[in-house]
This record gives C-alpha cells, sequence and structure tokens, in this order.
C-alpha cells in the first residue's frame, strides 16, 4: 500500500508541478486581450474564452497538488494548537464526512458533463468560433479523479500515522 500512496503522490507532484505553467499561459492571453482591447481598441471573442478555459484546467488539475502539499484553507485558529492525535482525528473524521463524499459528487457531475460534451459535440455558444467542451470537460474530471486520489492517499497516510504513531 506504501508504493501505491507513493505513486499517487508522484502524480498529483508531476501534474501539479507541470499545471503550473498554464498560469503563465493564461496570464499571457489576459494580457494579449488587454493590449487588443484597450491600446489597439480591437477586442477579440476568442482569447476571454480561451484563457478560462486555460484557467479551469489549471485549477482542476492542481487540487490534488495542493491537497498533497496541504494547503488548502482550513481555519488554523485553533487547529495549530492541538495535539497531533487529534489534528489526525479531525482530518479523519473531516475526510470522511466531508471530503471524500463531495470529491466523490463532483467527479461523478464532471463524468457526466464530460460525457454529454463528448457524446453531443458540446460547443461553447459565447463566441463566434463555438470551441469544443470536451477538452475543457475532460481536464476537469481528471482533476477531480486526481483530487480523490489524493484524497484517499492523504486519508490512508492518516489512519497509518494514528494507529502506528509514525509518519508513513
Amino acid at each position: 500500500m506504501r508504493k501505491i500512496v507513493k505513486a499517487i503522490d508522484r502524480l498529483n507532484d508531476r501534474v501539479g508541478m507541470g499545471v503550473r505553467w498554464l498560469s503563465v499561459l493564461a496570464l499571457g492571453i489576459i494580457c494579449v486581450e488587454v493590449f487588443m482591447r484597450y491600446v489597439l481598441n480591437h477586442p477579440t471573442t476568442t482569447l476571454p474564452i480561451t484563457a478560462v478555459m486555460t484557467a479551469a484546467t489549471m485549477y482542476s488539475c492542481s487540487f490534488g497538488y495542493v491537497h498533497l502539499n496541504r494547503r488548502h484553507i482550513r481555519v488554523d485558529v485553533i487547529y495549530t494548537h492541538l495535539p497531533t492525535a487529534v489534528k489526525l482525528g479531525i482530518d479523519i473524521f473531516c475526510a470522511l464526512v466531508f471530503l471524500l463524499p463531495l470529491i466523490g459528487l463532483l467527479a461523478y457531475a464532471g463524468w457526466n458533463w464530460m460525457w454529454f460534451a463528448w457524446e453531443t459535440n458540446e460547443k461553447n455558444l459565447f463566441s463566434w468560433w463555438y470551441p469544443i467542451m470536451g477538452p475543457v470537460r475532460t481536464s476537469v474530471f481528471i482533476g477531480f479523479c486526481l483530487f480523490a486520489l489524493q484524497g484517499v492517499a492523504t486519508l490512508y497516510r492518516d489512519i497509518y500515522s494514528l494507529v502506528r504513531h509514525e509518519e508513513l
């Protein structure tokens, strides 16, 4: 099981390190659109949609990486002052009651959206070029799957640490 957890960690680490470059791409797209709109007075309809699709891919595929590094938002006012065993118990409880069911629902919805997009050849109707939505819907679904895998790996790691009193 240790090898599986390490493989999930490596996968999310590599995806997160690769996806971070999409932020540079999205920023470049936004800068070009701002230049076109305000300097050349010739706005485009394709660049804003491209920026949104790039950002959606970046955000969704980075969820697992953020969870791996425990950088999601949490209320640390009380949590940081608790003993390690209590923190692990809270993390395990929250993962079982909130995190994994929510990710499961999101992955299920993402699967349905992805399937619908490919099956109907769904197009984005907010511009004249009508880009297909299948690729971005697929990336969102993959991001939720990576997040779910990392959630299970982190849950296993927390249970192991609580029971064995040592890190995995």
